[in-house]
């Protein structure tokens, strides 16, 4: 039995905001905005080439810096992702890597993990509302 996980919801204080936001800066795929009244709105988006998607709800969202809740998102190219990001006006973290790779227990480094290897190398953004994302490095060396 595969158990394979197709959307995750994150609460947002201004759904307008939020869909501008995923849509036009990070580039999310708008899939859904299904809005048959004023009390009931569905917004789903998916990331480009993700089996994944969002529903962006109105919801609290206090709290929301805890680096626990965050969503990630696996790129091949952790330089170019964050160049592209950055391009279209999103507000990305520095490029880090876990150090000492061997043994890690927590520490990190600036820049790209040298060696370019899987579960590396990190870059995080947030949303308006403070739903943070990390993106994270893998198949760095099998990329076509």
């Amino acid at each position: 039995m595969d158990y394979r996980l197709e959307v995750a919801v994150l609460p947002v204080g201004d759904v307008d905001r939020a869909l501008a936001f995923y849509t036009e800066q990070v580039g999310f795929t708008l899939d859904v905005d299904y809005r048959p009244s004023d009390d009931f709105r569905v917004v789903q988006l998916t990331p480009l080439g993700s089996h994944c998607s969002i529903q962006i709800v109105a919801g609290r969202t206090d709290a929301r810096a805890d680096p626990d809740r965050s969503m990630y998102l696996v790129v091949t190219d952790i330089d170019a992702a964050r160049r592209d990001l950055l391009e279209r006006g999103v507000d990305v973290g520095d490029v880090r890597h876990k150090s000492p790779i061997d043994g890690w227990q927590g520490g990190w480094q600036p820049g790209v993990d040298p060696q370019r290897g899987d579960y590396a190398s990190f870059v995080d953004f947030a949303d308006p509302d403070g739903n943070t994302w990390v993106l994270q490095e893998r198949g760095f060396h099998v990329r076509g």
